[in-house]
């Protein structure tokens, strides 16, 4: 039996929130940033759903397009029928990961590199991003000055009030055992989890 991709998707509530009336104006579009960069049109995607075609929803969702937009939600100040594109976009992309069609793109399958560094991360360390995680052999792109940071990272940050290393307030501090917990319990409750254990299942080993 073909699965019901609408069904799916009407069940977010970013969906039901993100489209509401759209009359195909092109305000999102113009306002766009991807689109004035790739081949992603905020207009063209409402316009494909608005259709209900159930085989052109799943050639979507296996494509590269509804990975282009950036979130930047430009589109939501702008639509004077209060839709949202970006957001809509979100549902697509759940979708799309919960039914493994998201591996059959290029950008895709980036999903993995995601989940094992930032999704790592956060619930281990409770940082999408750490200093101490930007080594200079793998980001060769934050230049020669970072690896002088990289050398003395305690002591530039320690004079920045960071609180590196060390539990209490600041933005490079240890995060405590307890909140790491309950982050992990919403991953959990909210079916984080269970998306990072598909992503994992549907993208094979490189």
């Amino acid at each position: 039996m073909p699965v019901d991709y609408f069904q799916k998707l009407k069940e977010d509530i970013r969906y039901k929130d993100g489209m509401n009336a759209c009359l195909s104006c092109g305000i999102c579009t113009s306002v766009c940033p991807s689109a004035e960069f790739s081949e992603y049109d905020p207009r063209k995607l409402m316009l494909i759903l608005q259709e209900n075609d159930n085989v052109q929803m799943e050639s979507l969702l296996g494509s590269e397009y509804i990975w282009y937009c950036g979130q930047c939600m430009s589109c939501k100040t702008r639509c004077p029928r209060e839709n949202t594109p970006g957001m809509v976009v979100q549902a697509l992309r759940r979708v799309s990961q919960e039914t493994g069609l998201f591996a059959n793109s290029r950008r895709g399958r980036q999903q993995i590199r995601i989940k094992r560094t930032v999704g790592h991360n956060l619930l281990k360390h409770g940082f999408c991003v750490h200093p101490k995680m930007v080594s200079p052999e793998e980001h060769p792109e934050q230049g020669p000055v970072w690896q002088w940071v990289w050398d003395n990272l305690e002591e530039v940050f320690g004079r920045l009030s960071s609180n590196i290393y060390k539990e209490g307030p600041g933005a490079a501090r240890k995060v405590d055992d307890e909140s790491l917990q309950e982050l992990n319990n919403i991953f959990e409750v909210t079916g984080s989890k269970r998306l990072f254990d598909l992503i994992e299942y549907y993208v094979p080993e490189e």
